[in-house]
């Protein structure tokens, strides 16, 4: 995000799974992590990866970096899947399991896929005093844009969108 004070949030891109009065959870989608790739992570996890390609992992967020989530398409679903919707229709579901991971080195996973470790939390009505912050914009939620654009992309595709050219973007602000 622009002018985000926290620098592990500069020009996050952030897929957001709950958001509910006991708090919100949300994925880091905008960033690679250095040194690991999907097959290395199935590796280390002892699961043979199989025919899997070789995808990058994210960086989730800064809690539990160690913790590993996957979001997917809809064509799946396991253990603990939370699917995630914008009104009634579903855009994409989330599993913290590791029967997902085993599922996409066997071949039978979701058709899209995106790994990461780390995740995002706010307490009960945190996200909602950052939002009015400075560096916070809110996006809809695009399967294009998750799926199917490169992660260094995402970010100002985001904004592209929502109709706004991110070239055009300061970090400063004004008071009225």
């Amino acid at each position: 995000m622009p002018g985000m004070a926290d620098p592990r949030f500069e020009r996050a891109v952030i897929a957001l799974c709950v958001h509910d009065e006991n708090g919100a959870i949300g994925i880091g989608i905008g960033h690679k992590r250095a040194g690991i790739g999907f097959r290395g992570l199935l590796k280390q996890l002892d699961i043979d990866p199989g025919e899997a390609p070789d995808g990058a992992v994210h960086h989730g967020g800064p809690v539990e970096p160690g913790r590993g989530f996957v979001l997917h398409s809809t064509d799946w679903g396991g253990q603990d899947t939370l699917h995630v919707t914008s009104g009634s229709e579903p855009l994409f579901a989330m599993t913290g399991t590791i029967d997902v991971l085993r599922a996409i080195a066997e071949g039978r996973g979701p058709a899209k896929w995106i790994v990461a470790l780390g995740y995002a939390g706010w307490g009960e009505h945190q996200l909602d005093e950052e939002m009015t912050r400075h560096g916070w914009f809110a996006a809809a939620g695009r399967e294009r844009i998750l799926f199917d654009t490169p992660t260094d992309e995402r970010w100002g595709e985001s904004f592209k969108a929502e109709g706004i050219d991110p070239r055009l973007l300061t970090s400063e602000t004004g008071v009225a």
